[in-house]
């Protein structure tokens, strides 16, 4: 192989039967397992494609062309040679990175980031990995703005003979499966509760339902944002973040509200909505369980649908005490606390730069 054809590429491709995302899903299974591939970015609207890679553009080319939707090399240029890249791993601590949310805000972040190779989180220890040919200071210019405490740890060269993790195709479809089917109960959910909790006066409900919402927007932003350019990703997550901010408002004015005027919170009904939807969220936590070690993303959705267990077990709690006690108040400190949970990941969602 000559020289130039070693050193590190951006290759831009007319895809010009290219114009939704299944057709972006397709592609990026098509290059999935070509070695050499650090980054592609998709803009639909031009029926582009660029692609950061090592070695000749041609091999790209050769798995476009198979799906029939008239690709071909528009432009090639060289980023850095052989001589001035070296591939590196570096660790970072992340102290405040505890769920999906802030795992796609990293993820989004190093979207556009020319030379990173791979995303490696360990969530219960709050660690991130890079592989990476990049300097390290440019993975911290693009974690501070995101206000999560990130600090660099530990950097080196990668071996020469180091394995860096990539996922199948195969893998990748499985995960793309049960993030629609989390969604879709989720988003069910979402309607179901917040309709309920209306008809029960229960804020408690409203704002689990709220809780709901969220995870839905996490799924469905992971979905939406495959493939696509970085900055159509920060807008996503911004645009779910004002709708998840919004609503997480409005059921903090509704526990004020029914505070100041009073409301009789229907036990029964609150109960059985929440049992209902614990149902739901251990059906969530069966599907992540069964590919919880085929990635930390994965990993991160585990965690999040279990601590969503424990807020339905708070509902239903705070239901059990209405009964007992003939009281709203336990109904309004729920309401309160899952209001305040779902702001704090609004809050996060929108500091993303």
């Amino acid at each position: 192989m000559p020289q130039e054809a070693t050193g590190l590429h951006e290759t831009t491709f007319s895809v010009s039967a290219m114009d939704c995302v299944s057709e972006e899903n397709i592609v990026r299974l098509a290059l999935a397992e070509v070695p050499g591939i650090s980054s592609l970015t998709f803009n639909l609207a031009k029926r582009e494609l660029k692609v950061v890679h090592q070695g000749e553009a041609i091999r790209i080319l050769e798995r476009l062309r198979p799906l029939r939707l008239g690709a071909e090399m528009r432009e090639s240029h060289l980023l850095a040679s052989p001589e001035g890249s070296r591939t590196l791993r570096s660790t970072c601590s992340v102290p405040k990175m505890d769920c999906p949310s802030e795992e796609n805000m990293i993820r989004m972040a190093f979207g556009d980031v020319v030379g990173v190779k791979s995303l490696a989180f360990d969530l219960p220890n709050r660690k991130l990995e890079v592989v990476h040919e990049s300097d390290a200071q440019v993975l911290l210019d693009r974690l501070a703005p995101l206000n999560l405490g990130a600090t660099l740890k530990d950097s080196a060269p990668l071996s020469a003979t180091a394995q860096i993790p990539t996922s199948s195709s195969q893998d990748d479809a499985d995960e793309a499966r049960t993030l629609r089917l989390l969604l879709m109960i989720n988003g069910v959910m979402f309607f179901l509760e917040l309709a309920l909790g209306l008809v029960a006066q229960s804020t408690g409900l409203i704002a689990d339902s709220l809780d709901m919402f969220a995870d839905a927007a996490v799924y469905g932003l992971a979905l939406y944002a495959v493939g696509k350019a970085a900055s159509l990703k920060v807008r996503a997550a911004r645009v779910a973040g004002w709708l998840q901010l919004l609503l997480a408002l409005g059921a903090l004015a509704e526990v004020m509200r029914r505070f100041l005027f009073g409301s009789e919170p229907e036990s029964v009904l609150m109960m059985g909505v929440g049992v209902l939807a614990l149902a739901a969220n251990v059906t969530c936590l069966v599907l992540i369980s069964k590919k919880r070690d085929r990635g930390a993303h994965m990993t991160a959705s585990y965690i999040f649908s279990a601590n969503d267990v424990i807020a339905n077990l708070g509902v239903i709690a705070a239901g059990v005490l209405v009964a007992l006690t003939g009281s709203p108040y336990p109904d309004l400190i729920i309401g309160t606390i899952i209001g305040v949970v779902v702001m704090n990941g609004a809050r996060r969602i929108l500091q993303l730069r």
